[in-house]
């Protein structure tokens, strides 16, 4: 997962290098596309930056501004987010279309989907943006009704299964500091069969996986559909082909914001409907698709745990781990609606310091 986010003052901020040799590369790769596609080299700013070894620069050029992506080659592979631009244009999605790729040395020129994400214009405080989910449903069936097997790489039992690892490894072991005895690795083992059983009985379809409002562009003013706009969707360069419940789950269980229940529901609802009515394999039993969607997420925020404390503890980006009260939340509620999920969330409560049923006993932790 490497979820975009904003730097401060980064309309402002010219870009620096850390590395002098990367630098040079830099200013000669930038010469030649300054030249094709008519450069305002004085306009290049730090855009942004994610999760990962990718940042991304802002420039001027008569057309409007467009975006560079700074992705070493050594640290990231930019052929999967070529691929997917690709994919996201024949959908006839709002995506980058890539201008110009120098794939020796990871340099990209991209078209610009602007600055705002569907994030920053939402006020947390006020109530959820309907109109915005909304149009993020409908470019979420619209990407799902592209789908060809064959295509992506398959989100299969043994990615899961490695996603599913980073929880005990980090969050557990590494943040945590706690080492499971072998009654809690089995109740772990036990857990995740479970819930790759559970999320692989669906249909597959394209995954994005992190379709989230921090990677969807609102258009001009912070409005999704002036004039018909569609959203942006960015970030989407891990995308896979597996189990239709994920997209929904990361939209509607964010990793950086939360709402209601009662208006998650609303939305999922209205995608379920959307969906069927498209063809897609949703199913005809929206409360059966509901727990698939649970099931799915819960694998989604036992990842994220993982990946966010990796990030804070391995990458020195612990911005990230703030948020793990968010999952554990999320975790904790859908465990707890589970009978098969029961030992699970006893395990995430003790590890959690959590008061547990008097009477219950768990081990060492």
């Amino acid at each position: 997962m490497s979820p975009t986010s904003s730097l401060p003052n980064a309309a402002h901020s010219p870009p620096a290098w850390a590395d002098p040799q990367r630098e040079s590369l830099f200013e000669t790769w930038f010469a030649q596309v300054q030249a094709v596609h008519q450069l305002d080299r004085a306009s290049l700013r730090i855009a942004s930056a994610d999760a990962s070894f990718r940042r991304y620069l802002r420039v001027g050029s008569p057309t409007g501004s467009l975006i560079i992506m700074d992705a070493p080659p050594a640290k990231e592979d930019c052929k999967p987010f070529v691929h997917v631009a690709q994919l996201m244009e024949h959908a006839q999605l709002k995506a980058p279309k890539v201008l110009d790729w120098e794939e020796t040395h990871g340099f990209m020129l991209l078209t610009d989907l602007g600055a705002q994400t569907m994030m920053q214009v939402i006020d947390t405080q006020a109530p959820p943006p309907l109109n915005l989910y909304l149009e993020a449903v409908d470019t979420l069936v619209q990407w799902q009704l592209s789908s060809k097997p064959g295509i992506l790489p398959p989100y299969d039992h043994a990615l899961l299964q490695r996603e599913l690892e980073l929880f005990p490894q980090w969050y557990i072991g590494e943040h945590r500091q706690i080492t499971l005895d072998a009654a809690q690795r089995k109740t772990l083992d036990d857990a995740f069969a479970c819930i790759i059983e559970h999320n692989l009985a669906w249909p597959s379809v394209y995954v994005h996986r992190d379709f989230m409002p921090r990677n969807l562009m609102v258009g001009a003013g912070g409005v999704a559909n002036v004039h018909g706009e569609k959203l942006g969707v960015l970030d989407f360069q891990d995308a896979v082909y597996g189990p239709i419940t994920y997209d929904i789950a990361s939209l509607m269980r964010d990793a950086f914001l939360s709402w209601d229940e009662d208006f998650c529901l609303d939305v999922t609802i209205r995608y379920w409907d959307k969906a069927r009515k498209a063809g897609l394999p949703v199913g005809d039993d929206f409360g059966e698709f509901y727990r698939g969607v649970e099931w799915m997420g819960l694998q989604r925020h036992l990842k994220v745990a993982g990946i966010f404390a990796r990030l804070t503890l391995r990458d020195g980006k612990p911005q990230y781990l703030a948020d793990t009260p968010r999952f554990i939340g999320y975790m904790l509620a859908t465990c707890a609606r589970y009978r098969e999920l029961k030992p699970l969330l006893r395990l995430i409560e003790a590890v959690e310091g959590l008061q547990v049923p008097s009477g219950f006993s768990f081990g060492r932790i």
